[in-house]
């Protein structure tokens, strides 16, 4: 099968994006893709050493569309996505020993350890959650985003699934309804251009995703997800819109996974050359790029930046491997909430 060419693939962007953010703006961009891209090889690493089990989706080379969504949002905002959610939480400060501490199946994790890797939740930073039914999250986005009108809060929904969940059919109805009700909910396609192992090509015949949203007229754009800067300002210009009653909008947000679609996956559908060409396009060595050429910080700072993270990295394992596991009686905790609105007779 041939592979889709980097040329093709990424969208470029055509503003003089060098300095239009500040140096805070970029070094924080920086250490926290950097936080994401150390903690997920730990955890690679940690899976292989078999610490945990169960599937494990990881988010190596799509740091920027995370962190540009986080920079672009304000603190009310909600977010949900799929099970490539490792880094969402730590994009919204969630320290990551908590989420490590999840992963490892702690009650110091996340959610007690009753999640695990595809289902980080955090209600304290408005992460409602990662989620293992393919596009499931689509229409629950939607809801959330609904209950925000609906209380006038004027938050707004992210709604984040990969390009292979664009090809359920919840989808469809989704936008419909969002488009028809214009709730304040930014949809954003992580795509990385494979579902699982079937590429984007031979799944449609229009490979521009954002074609989906036009159908519906929702406003949609293709955006550079190897660009944290081209990110953020189109998660900006789209959370704007919806805050101020326009609707919802859909951002292709065109990137690339380093590593398998799971730790199991042999990746046998792309060609060794093709991941090194996006490697050249890796948005934690552009922004440090752009640090460095600026003078944001001289290399001994960049070194102390790292120092930093690779002690966090140590510190959240440490986190996890000292945590207790949940006893059986767990399992009957947090089934209900207490203040449940309804009395059953």
């Amino acid at each position: 099968m041939a592979s889709v060419s980097v040329k093709k693939k990424i969208v470029k962007s055509t503003k003089a994006l060098k300095t239009k953010y500040s140096k805070k703006q970029y070094l924080k961009w920086y250490e926290d893709m950097l936080v994401m891209r150390k903690i997920e090889e730990k955890t690679g690493q940690l899976y292989i050493q078999q610490k945990f089990g169960g599937f494990c989706h990881l988010y190596i080379g799509q740091e920027a569309v995370v962190a540009g969504t986080a920079s672009g949002c304000e603190s009310g905002d909600k977010h949900i996505t799929a099970y490539r959610d490792h880094a969402h939480p730590i994009a919204l400060g969630v320290h990551p020993k908590e989420m490590m501490a999840e992963l490892y199946g702690k009650t110091n994790g996340m959610t007690k350890g009753k999640g695990g890797s595809m289902h980080m939740f955090k209600k304290e930073v408005n992460l409602m959650g990662g989620h293992g039914i393919v596009g499931a999250q689509i229409p629950m986005g939607a809801g959330i985003a609904f209950a925000e009108k609906y209380k006038k809060t004027g938050n707004v929904c992210f709604t984040s699934f990969g390009d292979g969940a664009a090809r359920q059919g919840a989808l469809h109805e989704t936008f419909n309804m969002a488009m028809k009700w214009m709730l304040p909910c930014v949809f954003i396609i992580e795509n990385n251009n494979y579902a699982m192992g079937t590429s984007v090509e031979r799944t449609t015949n229009v490979m521009d995703l954002e074609e989906i949203g036009r159908s519906y007229r929702m406003p949609s754009k293709a955006v550079d997800g190897m660009s944290v800067e081209a990110v953020h300002e189109a998660i900006t210009e789209a959370a704007t819109l919806a805050r101020n009653g326009g609707g919802p909008s859909l951002l292709d947000i065109r990137t690339y996974r380093y590593k398998g679609h799971s730790m199991s996956d042999p990746q046998k559908y792309r060609t060794k050359q093709e991941v090194e060409d996006y490697k050249n396009e890796d948005p934690i060595e552009k922004v440090l790029k752009t640090i460095l050429d600026n003078k944001f910080a001289t290399q001994n700072q960049i070194d102390k930046i790292q120092e930093k993270v690779k002690a966090l990295v140590a510190e959240s394992v440490e986190f996890a491997e000292n945590g207790s596991a949940p006893t059986s009686a767990a399992l009957y905790e947090d089934v209900y909430s207490s203040d449940f609105p309804f009395i059953i007779e």
